[in-house]
């Protein structure tokens, strides 16, 4: 394994709008509402997104690598929060729905994503 190093920076700022933050990735900017704002993400779903889209972008580019048919691949992520302990995760879980390949070949697709 490479000693190599690649830095991501997200910069998040307060834009005046209580409880509203805009972030920057690159080029790429999104909104983020605390959690009483019900209209935007909010930063719990902002970060699960990462995970999930993380899961589905690795499982797609394993199966084009390795020649597996995948028609779809969709990862659904749920996590449990105390309402009294919001900045701890009670669990965390991912589903996988994977079409196209095999039962083995999908179990293998995700045991990729899950040793990285």
């Amino acid at each position: 394994m490479s000693d190599e190093v690649k830095v991501n920076r997200v910069r998040s700022s307060a834009i005046g709008v209580p409880g509203r933050c805009l972030n920057s990735a690159r080029t790429n900017h999104f909104v983020l509402d605390d959690p009483t704002a019900p209209e935007a993400p909010t930063p719990a779903e902002a970060f699960l997104a990462g995970i999930s889209g993380c899961a589905v972008l690795i499982v797609d580019s394993t199966a084009r690598q390795s020649g597996v048919p995948l028609h779809k691949a969709e990862v659904t992520i749920e996590c449990v929060r105390l309402v009294a302990d919001m900045a701890n995760f009670q669990s965390v879980n991912l589903r996988f729905e994977l079409i196209g390949p095999t039962p083995e070949q999908a179990h293998e697709l995700v045991a990729t994503y899950q040793s990285r």
